[in-house]
């Protein structure tokens, strides 16, 4: 039985306000007799949290743990716990812990109200582990008994010896007479290590957890949420018996608005934007999600899942291509509909992952695609140039299949290809800076001028880290897989150093000694609002990669602050109209310096056109993801709502998925039954949880 459950606040519970508001729900209906001691441990302060408190969007706690477990206090008493504070005396020297600290080059001190007599807080971007080290030992130098502690590839904390999250809770457990057995904890950065390491104590991860946490929680048995924020608290409070009732789970679509849109988001949307759906509108998105499993069914082949309907497509000339398991396609498919209960789908599924791994070429390369009909594998695209994603995403997409499924027998028969892939992948990192060197047109916009380090490969190539690791770790080889865990935290803060332009970046970049680049000083020209596309060594283009923004957010390299700017910006200059969403902002025209003259062949990537600005649904429907993960539920709606009549839309008859229309004109351009357009509508309509209409459950 759970006796207390410990939550961190900020990625955690916090994140997804109407998330938040479906925690706080269950939580309340819970018998107060048997609820457990709810506490909130965070980094933090006590004024601060009490002032959360006041919004009710979360319940009210037992307890406060403040300050990164320096502070505590009692709700009921309403008065802080001295008695605790007591014990950081000793050692403690808060004017000779600055003063060393600030001598540090390019460290910055966080802002009053984050900092408190027993917490030093300052910023460091993008510090390795040998400067932590280094200012570890400088402290122990200087005769201060403290604790350092890094996060978020930012987030520099000293605090005394004795103090942590982990301690504060072993502490209020051992006043409360509560065993850690009894103890559920849960968080998201390495500042909730301390709780989790606790002996015998109950740990829930949320799946927007950055790596650092896996890596040093990779040997203990702690349940994984497949969800974010506090949606994945709620699943692992369902999974150790707290909550019952997973009624809170299914999206509520209100027929009036019961609060007001998340002011951080600095946004007024329009009225229709805000509508609710009406039981006609609602009847119209659940009947794209069963034409979205025809689709589905549609592209079952022998050898995994087509790029389109074969049976409803010519394919002549070029188009042959398409008659093929292509690699991003089959892994974007089964990454989508693997919580369709359906033994085909599944079977296509694992059949998919068979396919692009038994035709590994020696080096290590998946192939880009292996024809159907006679099961030939083609390791390049247009101008025989290599698809670096292809190899990303079959990692990404096992990693996925392994977690749903647990089929590690499967793991294990592949363990070793799969460790070829990431290799001639690394290979691609030629000078070892933590981001791949990908050549023009190596991947999915495979007639666009993109290079160098391109800011979607990037993003893939974090995540298939991360899921690479987590492969690791599910069969024991916890040494290598804290190995790639770590890599990939070093991955996300180079991403987010070198693609999110900032004033201060030249100064960042002294922080580790690193030479400043000559991006580095483009960079000092202004702020960025997004993500930008792609930068070399010798230039960068300020232009939106929609489709890279969203990955970014709903792999969790941006933080809900910066998706919400990205955000701001990609819905201010309409990048879901006609029809979500557009690849693409602003398009390239003729006579521009990222303009290529293959552009104008068989006039494809003319402007708004394909790669360059086209209408994609697979990307409209991680669109929706991205909305309803920022927690506007009743806009995700509408956007769903909006993306079902551009598959309803097509060419010769209703429903056909198209694969791409036109960035004006909004009509059907590409080939029909597109299997990840289908996909990421499923996808869009799982994550909003529209179950109360439709099951899951779609076995013939």
């Amino acid at each position: 039985m759970i006796r207390l459950f410990s939550s961190d606040l900020d990625g955690t519970l916090l994140g997804n306000p109407e998330a938040a508001t479906r925690f706080r729900d269950l939580w309340q209906n819970l018998d107060p007799i048997r609820r457990p001691v709810l506490v909130y441990n965070s980094g933090r302060l006590i004024e601060d949290i009490l002032e959360l408190l006041k919004s009710g969007l979360l319940p009210e706690p037992d307890f406060l743990i403040g300050g990164i477990g320096t502070e505590m206090y009692s709700m009921h008493d309403g008065r802080r716990v001295e008695e605790f504070t007591k014990k950081f005396h000793q050692g403690w020297d808060l004017e000779k812990i600055e003063d060393l600290l600030s001598h540090i080059p390019g460290i910055e001190k966080q802002p009053p109200e984050f900092l408190h007599p027993y917490k030093s807080s300052w910023y460091l971007p993008r510090a390795e582990s040998e400067h932590i080290a280094d200012i570890e030992k400088r402290l122990e130098e200087a005769g201060i008994e403290g604790r350092v502690i890094y996060s978020s590839h930012r987030d520099l904390d000293v605090l005394p010896k004795n103090a942590s999250k982990g301690s504060a809770v072993e502490w209020l457990c051992s006043l409360l007479q509560i065993s850690l057995k009894e103890v559920v904890v849960a968080g998201d950065t390495a500042n909730d290590t301390s709780a989790f390491l606790l002996p015998k104590v109950n740990g829930i991860i949320v799946e927007n957890a950055q790596p650092e946490l896996y890596e040093v929680t990779v040997r203990l048995p702690i349940f994984h949420s497949k969800k974010v924020f506090a949606d994945g608290v709620i699943e692992g409070l369902i999974h150790f018996d707290v909550f019952q009732d997973t009624e809170a789970l299914k999206m509520r679509v209100p027929e009036s608005r019961s609060r007001d849109i998340d002011p951080s988001l600095k946004i007024k949307f329009e009225s229709k934007a805000l509508k609710a759906l009406k039981p006609k509108e609602k009847a119209f998105i659940c009947t794209g999600f069963s034409k979205a499993i025809e689709v589905i069914r549609k592209n079952i082949t022998p050898l995994g899942f087509s790029a389109c309907s074969l049976a409803d497509n010519e394919t002549t000339g070029t188009d042959a291509n398409y008659k093929s398991v292509w690699a991003r396609d089959g892994a974007m498919t089964l990454i989508a509909t693997l919580e369709l209960n359906d033994a085909s789908i599944r079977e296509a599924q694992r059949q998919t992952l068979c396919t692009l791994l038994d035709h590994l070429s020696p080096n290590g390369q998946i192939p880009t695609n292996i024809r159907i009909d006679d099961g030939k594998p083609d390791y390049s695209g247009i101008g025989g140039i290599c698809s670096i994603d292809s190899g990303l995403w079959t990692i990404i997409a096992f990693y996925h299949y392994i977690n749903h499924t647990e089929d590690y027998e499967f793991l294990k028969k592949y363990s070793s290809k799969l460790q070829e892939a990431m290799d001639w992948l690394s290979a691609h990192d030629s000078n070892n800076d933590g981001l791949l060197e990908v050549p023009e047109a190596g991947d999915w916009t495979d007639l666009f001028g993109r290079s160098y380090n391109v800011l979607y490969d990037e993003i893939l190539w974090y995540r298939a880290n991360v899921c690479y690791g987590r492969l690791l770790e599910f069969q024991r080889n916890f040494t290598q897989a804290a190995d790639y865990l770590r890599w990939a935290q070093y991955i996300r803060g180079e991403i987010l150093a070198a693609f999110w332009p900032s004033t201060r970046h030249a100064s960042e970049a002294a922080t580790t000694a690193t030479p400043i680049h000559f991006s580095d000083q483009q960079f000092s020209l202004g702020d960025s609002q997004f993500l930008l596309a792609q930068i070399s060594p010798f230039s960068f283009s300020w232009r939106c990669d929609v489709f890279g923004n969203i990955l970014a957010f709903l792999t969790n390299i941006l933080d809900a602050d910066r998706a919400k700017i990205a955000f701001r910006f990609m819905w201010g200059v309409g990048v879901n109209m006609p029809f979500p969403v557009r690849n693409l902002y602003p398009v390239v025209h003729a006579g521009d310096p990222d303009w290529r003259s293959y552009y104008a062949v068989n006039l494809l990537n003319l402007p708004n056109h394909y790669h360059n600005g086209g209408i994609w649904p697979f990307i409209g429907g991680m669109w929706v993801q991205f909305i309803y993960r920022l927690g506007l539920d009743d806009i995700a709606a509408r956007e769903l709502y909006r993306l079902a009549e551009l598959n309803y839309q097509g060419r010769q008859q209703e429903w056909e998925f198209n694969e791409w229309f036109h960035g004006e004109t909004g009509r059907p351009m590409g080939k029909s039954f597109q299997a990840w357009s289908a996909a990421s509508y499923i996808a869009a309509f799982t994550e909003l949880n529209l179950h109360e209409a439709v099951e899951l459950n779609v076995s013939e």
